[in-house]
């Protein structure tokens, strides 16, 4: 093949720079809804941290509105999925965390705005 042909055609590893790569990452967890309350995760102030490396790695801690929640099992999956799907993430691990217990205090103002609390 000739040489000139074999640069256009080999894969390029196109990165992300890793601001984008969190914004994409925000986004993803903006569409996640939280069971019980018409909000998405992000806005209602269930993700406690959220930590996006150059390499595609990210790590979520996160709480639920309740520790009794119904779907404490299976939420962190769902987020895992949800975020293992944007373009760029390579890896994905949630921490479920109940400490400090989640409050309407952590909710964004447009999430308060949303449910009429402001």
């Amino acid at each position: 093949m000739d040489a000139r042909w074999e640069d256009v055609t080999q894969k390029q590893d196109v990165s992300i720079p890793q601001e984008a790569l969190e914004q994409q990452v925000i986004a993803a967890l903006r569409e996640i809804y939280d069971p019980e309350i018409p909000v998405n995760i992000y806005d209602l102030g269930l993700v406690y941290a959220l930590e996006v490396e150059p390499s595609g790695e990210v790590a979520i801690t996160m709480t639920l509105t309740a520790p009794g929640c119904p779907v404490a099992q299976t939420f962190p999956d769902t987020v895992r999925e949800r975020v293992s799907a944007v373009e760029g993430v390579k890896d994905v691990k949630v921490e479920l965390t109940w400490e400090p217990p989640w409050t309407m205090e952590r909710m964004s103002e447009a999430a308060k705005l949303q449910l009429g609390m402001l």
